[in-house]
């Protein structure tokens, strides 16, 4: 009877998915397919098979067959991978010891500027309006303006508790 072993750590290991072979190793063996057939329909003459287009299309098919190639376990394009990040990266690292981590630094102290207005936009307008100062005969004559149906009366409260009142003429269109 056929026994297999399961692997305690399951993320470990790779999916396959042709055989012995991974994603990235099937992505990299179709890299040349897509190549050839761009060799084939871009370089001159067009969409004909000419000796010049082939060691164009095997050097590409050489390169990634060596790099979908398998050593101690990964693909060799992880193993360069690994090599060029490694290459790449701050050979020295130097201390500074101007650096600013738990340091206390002393910045000069910044005034706040005050910005004052201009006088046109200080002043403010106070009403001597009361209602006290209204006769008898103009409270008559704003109770028929205000049941007049050719206008309308609005009052909306302001977040201050204020008071915003509005009379618009209706349009005839509206009345109609």
């Amino acid at each position: 009877m056929r026994t297999t072993v399961i692997p305690a750590q399951i993320t470990t290991v790779e999916d396959k998915i042709a055989g012995n072979l991974n994603f990235t190793q099937i992505a990299i063996l179709i890299i040349p397919v897509f190549w050839a057939m761009l060799v084939y329909e871009i370089f001159p003459p067009y969409a004909l098979f000419v000796l010049y287009k082939l060691p164009l299309i095997l050097i590409v098919l050489a390169i990634c067959v060596i790099l979908s190639m398998r050593i101690k376990g990964k693909v060799v394009l992880n193993w360069l991978i690994v090599l060029i990040r490694y290459n790449l990266r701050p050979k020295y690292y130097l201390f500074n010891k101007n650096d600013t981590y738990l340091r206390t630094l002393d910045l000069p102290q910044i005034s706040k500027r005050t910005y004052k207005l201009p006088k046109f936009a200080q002043i403010k307008i106070k009403s001597n309006f009361s209602a006290s100062g209204i006769k008898a005969i103009g409270m008559i004559k704003l109770k028929s303006f205000i049941k007049n149906p050719k206008y309308s009366l609005s009052l909306k409260p302001n977040k201050k508790g204020g008071l915003y009142v509005g009379l618009e003429q209706v349009r005839e269109e509206s009345f109609k």
